[in-house]
């Protein structure tokens, strides 16, 4: 597959800024994550504002070039665009959420991913965590409570958030608990 320009500056530009005290902060920090360059944060945010502009091709094309600071990048850029195209991004999350394997890359996705359309496409995100609560994937769990995070300050919708958090009441899956206590303490 053939890498575009702005995804050779990137992964260039996260070479470049990688430090390996990060990087072993975030192997402790995030143990399930896969590759990691070791970029802090912030350096991650100027790239998402620099390359906002280059659009939803450039967002998958980073997904699927696997790393973490890749897909934490991927989901930023696409809560910058995602007003671009509501439909768009709600198709994108859902296939992404497929190829989550860490908690940090799944609330990035779940929360700043879609933020800026949240109360536009109140349905469809509800929708589309009705359908990956059910999953056998622990991630796909998780990112199904996550997504609701964003639906959380709507009073008129806690009952419904809250049955939907009954899959996964008595899930063993540490992660997925987390997910639930979070989205508990945002009902409150």
């Amino acid at each position: 597959m053939i890498m575009s320009k702005q995804l050779e500056e990137i992964k260039k530009a996260l070479r470049k800024k990688s430090n390996k005290k990060v990087k072993i902060s975030c192997q402790k920090f995030v143990p399930t994550s896969q590759k990691v360059y070791g970029v802090r944060v912030p350096e991650l945010n100027k790239l998402a504002a620099r390359y906002k502009s280059a659009g939803f091709e450039l967002v998958e094309e980073l997904w699927n070039s696997g790393a973490f600071e890749e897909k934490l990048l991927a989901s930023k850029i696409l809560g910058k665009i995602c007003k671009k195209d509501p439909e768009r991004t709600l198709k994108i999350i859902e296939k992404f959420s497929k190829g989550i394997s860490d908690w940090a890359v799944c609330d990035t996705l779940a929360t700043q991913g879609i933020r800026e359309i949240a109360g536009l496409k109140q349905e469809e995100i509800l929708e589309t965590s009705k359908k990956l609560i059910r999953s056998k994937n622990p991630w796909e769990r998780r990112f199904a409570i996550v997504l609701l995070i964003n639906l959380a300050k709507d009073r008129n919708l806690k009952k419904e958030l809250n049955g939907i958090m009954e899959y996964v009441k008595n899930d063993n899956e540490h992660y997925v608990k987390k997910a639930v206590e979070w989205l508990k303490r945002k009902l409150k």
